[in-house]
């Protein structure tokens, strides 16, 4: 593809490439943000490019990097639409924290060394037992026990009240 192809590409395809992305996203700014992308990749590929087939190239990049957007932001949520007041409450102070802390505190030594290796410092079970000297399986239970054991203590009023 030469620079006039480039060019002329740009006139023919991109209104078109933006209203495809427009109709599926609902969003100006980001239907201007992918055919953006896409030209830009057509510009970094231009050799790569045939001319007679830009415009299923644009279109095929469009449509992935919008996808791609997608999923980028899945996880997000819009700020302004969550009520806040339905997940705090006033009526008494606790620092979860401290409690967390006493907690683990009464577990015993093994125990307590591999679930803080484990859930504080992100070691997987191999590692840790590499580190304290257990087998793998031994790990695994230390974990699941010290877990238990701070399930049902911290679902106990007297001990966070």
């Amino acid at each position: 593809m030469t620079l006039n192809e480039y060019n002329k590409s740009v006139d023919l395809f991109s209104d078109n490439v933006y209203r495809f992305i427009l109709k599926n996203t609902k969003d100006e700014a980001l239907a201007k943000d992918v055919v953006q992308d896409s030209y830009e990749k057509l510009w970094i590929n231009y050799q790569n490019v045939n001319f007679l087939k830009v415009k299923s190239y644009l279109f095929s990049t469009a449509y992935h990097t919008m996808i791609d957007n997608f999923r980028k932001t899945k996880y997000l949520t819009n700020q302004d639409n969550i009520e806040y007041s339905n997940h705090f409450h006033n009526e008494q102070y606790s620092d979860i924290k401290e409690i967390l802390d006493q907690a683990v505190a009464l577990l015993p030594a093994d125990q307590q060394s591999t679930l803080l290796l484990r859930d504080y410092e992100g070691y997987s079970y191999n590692e840790i037992a590499e580190i304290t000297g257990l087998n793998e399986s031994q790990v695994k239970v230390y974990i699941y026990r010290a877990r238990v054991f701070l399930k049902n203590y911290l679902v106990k009023a007297e001990n966070v009240a």
